[in-house]
Formats: C-alpha cells, structure tokens, sequence
C-alpha cells in the first residue's frame, strides 16, 4: 500500500468494526427513546382513567400535597358532585 507509507492492514480490519460498533449504538439510541417509562420516575402510568378522588389520595399519600390541601381540594371534589 502507497510503497509502505499507508496506514496498512489495521485500518482494513479496523474500519468495519467501527462502523458495526458506530451502528450499533444508534441501533441502541433510536430502540432506548422508543421505549421510553411512560413516567419520569420508571412507574408505569396507570391503566384506564383514573377517578380525581383517587389521583388526590395518591398524591397526598406520596407526601406531594400537606393535609390542609388534601381536606380542602376533597371537599371541593364533593361539592363537584352535587
């Protein structure tokens, strides 16, 4: 090759590993977005629609609301159903 001043035989064996390797992890990529949690913690959402009474239990029980919030949206949910 180009009387001895090429980058030789390596490159020949090289190249094409590389590009498998280059492959694969686009592969990879495009496959990991597709699959994506449906949720930012790696919960599954929950199936169906879920009733908003249910929603605020859940929310209050993870500590996301305090109980002043939980007592006063609940009694707006119950006054939504008169």
């Amino acid at each position: 090759m180009m009387n001895g001043y090429g980058p030789g035989w390596a490159w020949m064996v090289l190249m094409p590993l590389l590009w498998i390797a280059l492959i694969a992890v686009v592969i990879w990529a495009v496959v990991r977005l597709i699959q994506r949690p449906s949720s930012q913690h790696g919960v599954p959402a929950p199936q169906g629609r879920e009733s908003p009474q249910a929603i605020l239990d859940r929310r209050f029980a993870r500590g996301e609301i305090d109980a002043d919030e939980y007592r006063q949206a609940r009694a707006h949910l119950a006054g939504r159903d008169r």
